[in-house]
């Protein structure tokens, strides 16, 4: 028993500084520019499953992958399945990949059609 727990200790020591490194690295916005953008195009995939609801945009310059925020700030925001779909035309304001190879970017805003779905409302930037 004593084995087993000394193990345990030992495991968890060894990869905690792993783990949170690996979320530090998943989670907040140091990867992408201050700048917002606004892009438009059309949903090629989507998907609402964790850690981030995301979704696939076929814009000017090529398929832009577009993350959102935890799934309940997403569903907060009234973005749930079913209110878009694959072959959508959308157009998203948020701050893209630090990275201009990657087409990336985190949305703060979501609308299609002509509903309108702020996922961040304290990052929208204002005139």
């Amino acid at each position: 028993m004593r084995r087993t727990l000394l193990r345990a200790a030992i495991a968890t020591a060894v990869l905690t500084p792993f783990a949170s490194t690996m979320v530090m690295a998943h989670h907040g916005w140091s990867w992408a520019e201050a700048e917002q953008i606004e892009l438009s195009g059309t949903i090629t995939a989507i998907s609402f499953a964790p850690p981030h609801p995301s979704m696939e945009v076929q814009a000017d310059g090529g398929v832009w992958k577009v993350e959102l925020s935890n799934p309940g700030k997403t569903q907060r925001s009234g973005f749930v399945e079913g209110v878009a779909d694959v072959g959508d035309a959308v157009t998203l304001i948020g701050n893209r990949s630090k990275d201009r190879e990657e087409l990336r970017m985190k949305a703060v805003r979501v609308m299609v059609g002509n509903k309108t779905y702020d996922i961040y409302p304290e990052r929208i930037e204002t005139n």
